[in-house]
């Protein structure tokens, strides 16, 4: 952002997100750091690298070799009968190397994914209550389909994950990163990450069907009310795959993202 401030002109910047960790974390590290940086290379052009390499002394020297963020168990009950995939088939992301220093803004990107996918679980609950109005008879089937299209989970699709679908486009515009998005970026960064990439997205791909899934089902209840079998069964099917999915993410990718945040540069 210092950057395209002092070499293109650029006078403002908007933080296109709505998440409370972002925006504290934009207010209170990222603005003042660009505002000294400019200020500094104003004043004494040439001075840019020695200001930005004693901001990240000062961010490191509240570094920690321990990553606060802790990834979300899987809570281990399955609702369905159903498997799409084998869980015992899974990579595992290579260990973090000894004696790393995470700084405070890493320790916040690393958060940030699981605050993101506490949002997706969040949704998830609001899918089971949808079920048990529409049972009930206090929604019906076409108000749930509603809410449902309305929901991160649909709206995101899948194709990028929950996280890069809704902030990475908004990283990438405003950085210049169109063509780089989380996954290549940790490909490039840590190639022993690539057998746990591979199998994130196809579980991505994997729980776009489920979510279609129980939009189909709401359509079948729609022609054929009374019947809610299919519908109980796809939500179980969406519970179970999208807990175990956000789990793997997290006990794989939260330390990555930490040491290589979400686009190049920025940990």
């Amino acid at each position: 952002m210092a950057g395209l401030a002092l070499d293109q002109g650029t006078s403002g910047f908007i933080l296109g997100a709505d998440d409370p960790t972002s925006i504290q974390l934009f207010a209170q590290e990222v603005a003042p750091a660009v505002r000294e940086l400019v200020t500094a290379e104003r004043a004494d052009p040439g001075s840019r690298a020695k200001a930005v390499q004693e901001q990240r002394e000062v961010v490191e020297a509240g570094g920690s070799t321990a990553l606060a963020v802790r990834p979300t168990p899987d809570p281990g009950v399955r609702l369905s009968e159903r498997r799409l995939w084998d869980e015992s088939t899974r990579p595992v992301a290579p260990p973090a190397p000894a004696g790393h220093v995470y700084t405070p803004h890493a320790q916040a990107v690393g958060a940030h994914l699981v605050d993101v996918h506490d949002h997706l679980r969040q949704e998830l609950g609001q899918v089971r209550d949808l079920l048990d109005q529409v049972r009930r008879g206090v929604v019906s089937a076409g108000d749930a389909r509603a809410v449902l299209n309305e929901m991160t989970m649909r709206q995101n699709n899948w194709t990028l994950g929950a996280y890069c679908s809704a902030y990475c486009t908004v990283v990438a515009q405003h950085h210049g990163l169109e063509d780089n998005s989380i996954f290549p970026h940790l490909r490039r960064s840590d190639p022993g990450l690539g057998s746990v990439l591979d199998r994130l997205e196809e579980e991505h791909v994997v729980i776009h069907d489920v979510v279609e899934g129980v939009d189909r089902a709401l359509v079948n209840l729609i022609q054929h009310p009374g019947d809610f079998t299919e519908l109980q069964q796809t939500v179980d099917l969406l519970t179970d795959t999208l807990l175990s999915h956000l789990s793997y993410e997290e006990q794989n990718i939260v330390e990555p993202l930490a040491r290589y945040g979400f686009y190049p540069g920025q940990v």
